[in-house]
């Protein structure tokens, strides 16, 4: 382990803070000025939906991290979209000023670094949704923070470094369980690119096992529940088939909403490690994208899954462009800057389409009033449900005024929350109850809601068109329905 005194023995360049500060600042600001748009994102109305309610040490396919923060957020200020936001908008800032960090650690003078920066702040999945609170939100920055602990390491030797990098996997764990993969792919690479040093070093392996400790009450979850996590990786491949028809399609939409200047500059810096000797340390980061690419490719992952990988790339790759300017070989790269912002823009006007209230308002608004329509003493014993667990987060997560009960379901993660109370021998719900009407001897409708999206509803696999049901005589306890119904695929559309 390096003294504690050990002073740097690559000198770096200052850190720009004025540019990267303003485009930093830029960013924050343009989203914050979107947290202010009236908007419903079912991922992130799952997150309060779990932090409201359901908050555990895990549930179905989310970690506890993102939920907790919802809930600190939503008893902050109650029912503030916009206070809801901050934590991702706090959250995708910083990312732009790590990737200009890690810019720096990598040798960028304060061109690379602004340049890196821009990179990251022009990334246009991250613009579509750096205001939303969702576990995809926050991971750019927490996967910069543990590849800027991982160059900085490169250049310092301080084993000090290792331990605080378990810390901050063990966090990032907490927010999605993607970085566990990403951790064993970066073992692998360093065991075959180098530096392999860093293999023995006892801190690494010291801060392996705190990474372990702080992920093992999520991983305690998941193993007392029947590991659920790992049979989402078929549901969302289905999915993924079932809105994109091909993997290779899933893989296109991912190259296309990195960005022109993201994209550009990452493959910068792959070819730059492939080619250069002087980026012999940092060859592994290549074969991480190289692996983890494939991976996702071939088992039809969410189009962003590589979205926090990139900017490291694009550190590495706005540092190449640094060496082709000091040798006399670049080329004008602002045309390329100016068409990356351009569609950032675009991607933070598609982000307030995709989070349209048209659907989400009037269903919340119609199930309010059936459930406020009922007597006092029916209240008491009428449990809320709702089907697909799109439609349970967005009544779950629905301004506290409509006074409407924590929902169940048996939906996705719903179907593993805690059943209603026994007294509770009848539901109002929302949904196709056709799973549920063997359970209860009267269904009957009380209300539809209909109200079309531009872009339709989770690639329209869940419809926008529901009725409100009311289901009576129920015929067995709910300790006996939650397990014989729940399920994590999303019901055909009708």
């Amino acid at each position: 382990m390096a003294d504690p005194g050990e002073r740097d023995p690559e000198p770096v360049a200052r850190f720009a803070a004025v540019p990267v500060g303003v485009v930093a600042g830029a960013v924050a600001v343009a989203h914050l000025v979107l947290a202010a748009v009236p908007r419903r994102w079912f991922d992130e109305d799952l997150m309060l939906a779990i932090g409201r309610h359901h908050l555990d040490w895990g549930s179905v396919d989310q970690p506890p991290l993102t939920p907790l923060l919802a809930r600190l957020a939503d008893t902050v200020a109650p029912g503030s979209q916009f206070v809801l936001a901050v934590p991702a908008v706090v959250a995708t800032a910083a990312a732009v000023l790590l990737v200009a960090l890690m810019a720096r650690e990598l040798g960028g003078d304060a061109r690379a670094q602004t340049l890196a920066a821009l990179g990251q702040g022009t990334c246009v999945a991250a613009a579509q949704f750096g205001h939303w609170l969702t576990p995809y939100s926050l991971e750019p920055a927490l996967w910069a923070v543990i590849f800027w602990l991982l160059l900085r390491w490169i250049r310092v030797r301080d084993d000090r470094l290792l331990l605080v990098l378990g810390v901050v996997v063990g966090v990032t764990a907490q927010t999605r369980f993607a970085v566990l993969a990403l951790a064993v792919v970066v073992v692998g690479a360093v065991a075959w690119a180098g530096p392999r040093e860093l293999l023995r070093r006892p801190a690494f392996w010291a801060g392996a096992l705190i990474a372990l400790l702080i992920t093992a009450p999520t991983l305690l979850w998941q193993a007392g529940h029947g590991w659920p996590q790992l049979a989402m990786a078929g549901v969302v491949s289905a999915e993924n088939t079932a809105i994109y028809g091909s993997p290779l399609v899933v893989v296109l939409h991912g190259l296309a909403v990195t960005g022109p200047l993201t994209l550009g500059l990452a493959v910068c810096g792959l070819v730059a490690m492939a080619r250069e000797p002087r980026w012999r340390d940092h060859r592994f980061l290549a074969a991480v994208y190289v692996v983890m690419f494939v991976v996702v490719a071939f088992s039809a992952g969410r189009h962003y899954y590589l979205t926090p990988l990139y900017g490291v790339l694009v550190a590495v790759g706005a540092v190449a462009m640094q060496h082709r300017r000091e040798a006399g070989r670049t080329r004008d790269a602002w045309p390329v800057v100016t068409l990356g912002a351009a569609l950032a823009v675009v991607g933070l006007a598609s982000s307030v389409v995709l989070a349209s209230t048209a659907f989400a308002e009037p269903m919340v608004a119609a199930t309010a009033r059936a459930y406020r329509a009922l007597p006092p003493e029916q209240q008491d014993r009428t449990a809320l449900g709702a089907t697909p667990y799109v439609y349970a987060a967005y009544l779950d997560a629905a301004d506290p005024q409509s006074e409407l009960p924590p929902v169940t379901g048996t939906n996705r993660a719903y179907g593993w929350f805690a059943p209603p109370p026994e007294h509770q021998d009848r539901m109002l719900f929302v949904g196709d109850p056709e799973r549920l009407r063997p359970w209860f001897t009267d269904v009957r409708p009380i209300t539809t809601v209909e109200a079309k999206t531009p872009l339709g509803t989770y690639g329209g696999l869940v419809p926008e068109t529901t009725t409100v049901w009311m289901l009576d005589g129920r015929t067995a306890p709910w300790t006996v329905i939650r397990p014989a119904l729940r399920d994590l695929t999303l019901p055909p559309v009708r």
